[in-house]
């Protein structure tokens, strides 16, 4: 078919790419503008115009999808269909029904369940055992519209946001050719989305990064995993911040006598408010990550000391 692609982040790029492969004509790719990022503050290409460039397909990258320029540009491409994954903009309803089958988004939640801008880091916070993708067509609401296709998997114990990003991207990546095949062929009938059930996964804020030792150390681990990689759980010690990479949680350690916060042991063990977490990888400001071991020879916490509140 002849397609739009709206994306930006790697995530989107494996179903671009899944798209490239199946020989669909990619008459634009969206994206977001190049951005200034690291150290040196360079303007940097998104994932997804990286992934264009290297295809030599043409790349859009409007500031705002609602201009009548935009609008009408996008009318002018005269397809059948755009596909969006995490393209980081509100679609207009003239941009949703320009093409002759509509514009489907590539979703990673099981809908109605978090819809919105975070669905892998909220589902792991929350300590959802089970999440997915969906496939749907495009509505003027958030993430709203009516499925054409899904697919789950579990959420293991250990994992984290990254072990679930590139899992769910593939996912998506494997659904999409069949789907909107399908779908223009009229061969699937769109289902609407449940009415109760509905969660939304806000943007992540930094506030909530830092760790509440008042919580469950299950609660703590959740917050770990769900912001690994970015941006990351911490706390602060002695007015020294530490990114949390990942840790084990100790439900059965007796520390009723020990306020949430302190450390049980000379180990990274940390009293919670509902059992005890044990750090197992950490990361100092401004260092590199090291193995518990290896950064307590470095900067060793005894046992008693507290957290800064």
């Amino acid at each position: 078919m002849r397609l739009a692609f709206m994306g930006t982040p790697d995530f989107a790029t494996y179903t671009l790419k899944a798209l490239i492969e199946e020989g669909h004509e990619i008459a634009a790719v969206y994206t977001q503008p190049p951005a200034r990022a690291g150290r040196g503050k360079q303007l940097r290409k998104s994932a997804v115009h990286q992934l264009a460039d290297l295809h030599a397909l043409p790349v859009l990258t409007p500031q705002s999808m609602k201009t009548e320029a935009a609008i009408q540009e996008f009318k002018d491409l005269n397809l059948e269909m755009a596909v969006v994954v995490a393209f980081g903009q509100i679609l207009p309803v003239p941009v949703l029904d320009a093409p002759q089958y509509g514009c489907v988004n590539v979703h990673a939640s099981l809908l109605p369940r978090w819809r919105g801008a975070a669905p892998i880091h909220r589902a792991i916070m929350a300590g959802d055992s089970e999440t997915g993708v969906d496939i749907m067509v495009m509505e003027a609401g958030l993430d709203t519209g009516p499925i054409l296709a899904e697919a789950k998997t579990t959420i293991g114990e250990t994992e984290t946001t990254a072990d679930m990003h590139d899992r769910l991207a593939q996912m998506g990546a494997d659904l999409i050719h069949e789907t909107i095949t399908a779908f223009a062929e009229g061969n699937i009938t769109p289902q609407a989305q449940a009415e109760d059930g509905i969660t939304y996964a806000r943007k992540i804020e930094k506030s909530e990064a830092k760790i509440r030792w008042n919580q469950s150390a299950q609660q703590v681990d959740q917050l770990v995993r769900g912001l690994f990689p970015f941006p990351g759980a911490w706390f602060e010690v002695e007015g020294h911040r530490f990114k949390v990479l990942s840790g084990t949680v100790m439900p059965h350690r007796n520390n009723k006598q020990k306020p949430a916060g302190t450390f049980l042991d000379n180990a990274l063990t940390i009293a919670c408010g509902d059992g005890a977490y044990q750090i197992q990888k950490i990361q100092r400001a401004g260092k590199g990550p090291m193995h518990r071991e290896e950064f307590l020879r470095g900067f060793p916490i005894e046992m008693g000391s507290q957290v800064d509140c």
